[in-house]
């Protein structure tokens, strides 16, 4: 991947919401897709997707609703466009998926850019690409070549797994503009198998995960809402969700 494509990616990743920890009145105002990821409590690992799209002023569900994976301990509240909350908050190494309202970054997989037609930005995952784990680091929070970046990190994940969990992904905007500890590396990616636990991401099966990826549409807005059923209830009353 050339200098100029790979620095377009990091910018792609990199760019958040200002609405980061502020009021999130008016935040679902452009959204017409919502992929809404519910848990029956905050420890649970199983959880359950469901995808929306608006039409006139009513959300209308588009397919099944499917199961995924959350992190090994459940979920915690990150650092997205929701405002702050009280309770248990994300941090880096915590094995917690983030809860919140968060908007999808780059898609990425390991077929060439010729073989894919998303509709969201998409990069091509080469070996020697990794997510920066090291909040110290000035990527952080970040996936960086590191046959091209000066090296200041300890703890790195390598994006070419030979499990091929992440085959296909797409970044989730969490923790951006990067606060140190806040949490790193959040993808949908594939899963191991049904119920086994993440280290943050939200995982699925490739099938499913596929047919998400062609069904996000960058111009719609779309918008990932995770959380417990108890806290959903409280957003689709206030916003008027599904």
């Amino acid at each position: 991947m050339s200098t100029f494509r790979f620095s377009i990616f990091l910018l792609l990743i990199s760019v958040c919401c200002l609405f980061s920890f502020t009021s999130p009145s008016g935040v679902f105002d452009d959204c017409r897709q919502l992929v809404i990821v519910t848990s029956p409590k905050a420890g649970s690992v199983r959880a359950t997707l469901s995808k929306y799209e608006k039409q006139g002023k009513s959300w209308k569900k588009v397919g099944a609703s499917i199961p995924v994976n959350l992190g090994r301990k459940g979920l915690a509240w990150g650092r997205g466009l929701h405002s702050a909350k009280p309770g248990v908050q994300k941090k880096e190494g915590d094995q917690k998926s983030p809860a919140g309202l968060f908007r999808f970054g780059t898609a990425f997989g390991y077929a060439p850019a010729s073989e894919v037609s998303f509709k969201l930005p998409y990069v091509p995952i080469t070996e020697s690409q990794i997510c920066v784990e090291d909040s110290e680091s000035a990527y952080y929070n970040q996936i960086v070549d590191a046959t091209l970046t000066e090296k200041d990190w300890d703890a790195r994940e390598s994006m070419m797994r030979q499990d091929e969990q992440y085959k296909w992904g797409i970044f989730v905007k969490h923790n951006l503009p990067a606060e140190p500890e806040g949490g790193s590396c959040i993808f949908f990616h594939i899963w191991r198998k049904e119920g086994s636990g993440t280290l943050g991401c939200t995982a699925m099966t490739e099938e499913n995960l596929l047919e998400l990826m062609h069904w996000l549409d960058p111009d719609k807005k779309p918008m990932l809402v995770q959380m417990t059923k108890q806290d959903y209830e409280g957003y689709r009353k206030k916003f008027r969700l599904p």
